[in-house]
């Protein structure tokens, strides 16, 4: 009887040599994007009360008058319908910041008020609000009534 010899000779290293090797892994290893994902979680959870325009004081209560100016504010109207007015005369929403610009004494330190009907539509208000400030006028206010007690 004849016995069959093997084909593998030696210790084993050349049975290393001829294994198959591993063929690259094609998945992503998402460890590490949510470690750095929680990391920038916590900071700006952190962060973001910072980030707060306002800061949060209790003012104190005073039975002062209002500020008294030695010149007259120039004051803008807008009723109830959507129109508007400087002082008492009507005038289109692309003409306001040009007017102003040409009437204002102490150039863009001027005070101006805008007075608006309680119906007035808030678009109109905050879109004028915006060509007034954009154009470089600062000292900006709304005017109201004191509130009555019922």
């Amino acid at each position: 009887m004849a016995m069959q010899v093997s084909s593998s000779q030696g210790s084993g290293r050349r049975g290393r040599r001829h294994r198959k090797r591993h063929a690259p892994m094609s998945e992503i290893n998402v460890t590490p994007f949510v470690d750095v994902m929680l990391v920038l979680l916590i900071i700006f959870m952190v962060a973001a009360p910072l980030l707060t325009v306002g800061v949060p004081i209790d003012l104190p209560e005073t039975r002062a008058k209002a500020l008294e100016g030695d010149t007259e504010p120039i004051t803008i109207s807008v009723n109830s319908s959507g129109e508007i007015f400087i002082q008492d005369t009507p005038i289109l929403i692309e003409e306001v910041v040009p007017k102003l610009e040409a009437i204002a004494a102490n150039g863009y330190d001027e005070r101006i008020y805008v007075r608006g009907d309680q119906d007035a539509d808030y678009g109109t208000m905050m879109k004028l609000m915006g060509r007034i400030n954009a154009a470089g006028f600062k000292r900006l206010g709304l005017v109201t009534l004191e509130e009555r007690d019922s």
